[in-house]
């Protein structure tokens, strides 16, 4: 076979996706599929990306609307791997879709409004099936190497997530409560009506609650859970090395880890037991975790000659994978004993001092609110704790967007985020 009788369009599709950040992995491959198997979105839902589970591309108006439980509800008819076709609610309405899921990490691949209407026998689906599985495992790859640049981008993409989901909780909760509060007066007509319409919204309550409770799931993992998913990892290495891995359970009710720090703890782990493995005279590894309610704390230790130092450069590769995090490693070593490794990864982001906030002349009562919003608080929660009504928190809330100089509530709590209030 001569050099131009290589299929170089598909090749050069696989270089630009294995190539690809994750940020434009969605792009990447909507364009390689594109001249076969059109359409006119492409989304990829994956919850090995806590902070951005969502990989885009297309018309603005379907990928800027398009829903995690959209996708959830879509991934739930996904039996296996075969590619489904059908009318599926995206973006607010039911239309046309191509859907496809990943079996190892549950990540699914969807096109709207595809082109040809029915692609089950054209080429261009047996391209994109080729395809979709390159990208699921570059993305499981690219999320378990944990680079500085991602777990950086992950933490700031989760907390902003966090927040705006909290806002939106805020504003539609009240919104629903107050709406049920006035269809259950019994100073309204028509029993009937007024019944449906109390089931409707109480259902569009449990809906908004279960997202926010959905937001919370992917951006946290238990940290029970996520010991285990190491043990998993390293388990084909454990089976064949030779070397044996003892694995220290951490407690079953430490706090949850955010998803970055549990992607960063399995692979600084993973680093750590495979460069310790590259000595000739270690046999035997033991990692710990344990969580204080602030810190992952991770110890590992061999029994080799305790030849490593912070100058291997596997060693520090992981350092700056740890100070991504604002995290801490230290080394131990004693000649003939072994190396006994300590790294500690905060949970929360970290305080920031307070900073010129003094500049926003605020009132004790306003100050107050601030806090509270700056933690994730509802308009009700504020009230009650402070022992005011809620049009009095609303007040407070409209003056301190006033002297803040912003224009909603998500902007007043990155910005206080910004000025070390948690």
């Amino acid at each position: 076979m001569s050099l131009s009788d290589l299929p170089w369009p598909l090749l050069h599709s696989v270089s630009a996706l294995a190539d690809a950040p994750l940020a434009q992995i969605a792009e990447r491959l909507r364009d390689a599929t594109l001249p076969h198997l059109g359409c006119s979105a492409l989304v990829i839902f994956t919850e090995d990306c806590t902070g951005r589970p969502q990989k885009k591309a297309g018309q603005e108006d379907i990928i800027s609307k398009v829903s995690i439980a959209e996708l959830d509800e879509l991934r739930a008819g996904l039996s296996d791997e075969t590619p489904w076709l059908g009318d599926a609610v995206l973006a607010g309405r039911s239309r046309p879709a191509l859907a496809m899921k990943h079996g190892p990490s549950q990540a699914i691949l969807v096109l709207t409004d595809p082109r040809p209407a029915d692609p089950r026998d054209n080429p261009g689906l047996e391209l994109l099936t080729y395809l979709w599985g390159i990208t699921a495992r570059r993305i499981q790859e690219k999320v378990a190497d944990a680079p500085p640049s991602y777990l950086a981008e992950s933490r700031a993409a989760s907390a902003e997530r966090v927040r705006v989901t909290a806002e939106l909780t805020d504003l539609h909760s009240t919104t629903l409560e107050t709406l049920l509060a006035a269809l259950r007066s019994s100073s309204l007509e028509d029993a009937l009506a007024r019944t449906t319409v109390t089931d409707l919204t109480a259902k569009a309550l449990v809906g908004l609650r279960t997202l926010s409770d959905r937001t919370t799931d992917l951006v946290e993992e238990p940290v029970a859970k996520a010991f285990e998913r190491l043990r998993e990892d390293l388990r084909p290495l454990t089976s064949f090395s030779g070397t044996e891995v003892q694995f220290i359970e951490p407690p079953l009710n430490g706090r949850a880890l955010p998803g970055e720090v549990a992607h960063a703890a399995r692979a600084v782990v993973r680093g750590l037991v495979l460069t310790m493995m590259e000595q000739p005279e270690v046999s035997r590894i033991r990692t710990h975790w344990d969580c204080d309610g602030e810190n992952l704390l991770i110890n590992v230790r061999d029994d080799g000659g305790g030849a490593l130092t912070t100058e291997d450069p596997a060693i520090s590769r992981l350092d700056r994978r740890v100070q991504a995090l604002n995290g801490h490693l230290r080394m131990d070593v004693m000649p003939g004993w072994g190396a006994d490794i300590f790294v500690s990864l905060p949970l929360d982001l970290p305080a920031r001092p307070a900073g010129d906030a003094a500049g926003w002349n605020l009132a004790a009562r306003e100050l107050e609110v601030l806090q509270h919003l700056a933690a994730g608080h509802r308009n009700r929660t504020i009230a009650s704790t402070m022992g005011i009504s809620e049009n009095t928190v609303k007040f407070h809330v409209r003056n301190l967007f006033r002297k803040l100089d912003v224009g909603s509530r998500t902007e007043a709590i990155a910005l206080a985020h910004s000025h070390g209030f948690r």
